[in-house]
């Protein structure tokens, strides 16, 4: 009887509302944060990010490699309404598709540090390694996007003498891109993709 009793008072608390335990929300799977991320071209204009969001978004970045950890990569947000519209006009035929974007981040690199020893090109890549350090840093920013549940376009088509001048950005740093963060509106489809041997070759 006391048997019996104990297992209908458990089953109360599992069907009873308020009384079931709470769902555990768990992050997705690297797995699933790589085969979900898409270039996304489209927003929802009735869903903001904040700056502790995009806070905690570009702390990722510093944890990607770079040579001898010079951490060239820069970053400026653009959150203010003001700010958004002007940055919205510099990145030519893209301006549509990230108009209801509700974060836009220029992205740059130190010149002279990647790729140097003593000051020197350290090889034949030079600044090169900037800007390779530079797209290292984006990759963990776009990962870690959507691994919060948002959605980036890294859009290489923009005004970087005019953006410079927005964000009074130092002459010694190269605009690489401005990066559209926001959530998407609609499912994109998944691109093709080249085969593997057909861009990996064993010896």
């Amino acid at each position: 009887m006391k048997r019996l009793f104990v297992m209908s008072a458990l089953a109360v608390l599992f069907v009873l509302p308020g009384c079931s335990q709470e769902k555990v929300s768990q992050s997705p799977s690297f797995n699933e944060v790589l085969t979900s991320r898409r270039s996304i071209r489209s927003y929802d204009a009735s869903k903001k990010i904040s700056e502790a969001e995009v806070r905690q978004l570009l702390l990722a970045t510093q944890e990607a490699p770079s040579w001898a950890n010079q951490q060239p990569s820069k970053y400026y947000v653009a959150i203010s309404p003001e700010k958004l519209e002007a940055v919205q006009n510099l990145v030519g035929g893209n301006k549509d598709r990230i108009k209801d974007a509700p974060v836009l981040i220029v992205s740059t690199y130190e010149r002279g540090k990647s790729g140097f020893f003593q000051g020197n090109p350290a090889n034949e890549v030079g600044d090169g390694w900037g800007a390779y350090d530079n797209g290292l840093s984006n990759c963990y920013l776009v990962l870690q996007a959507r691994a919060m549940g948002f959605d980036t376009l890294i859009m290489g088509m923009r005004d970087a003498n005019a953006l410079r001048q927005l964000f009074n950005i130092p002459e010694n740093e190269t605009v690489m891109a401005v990066i559209a963060l926001g959530y998407r509106k609609g499912d994109p489809r998944h691109p093709n993709h080249r085969k593997l041997d057909d861009i990996v070759k064993f010896y």
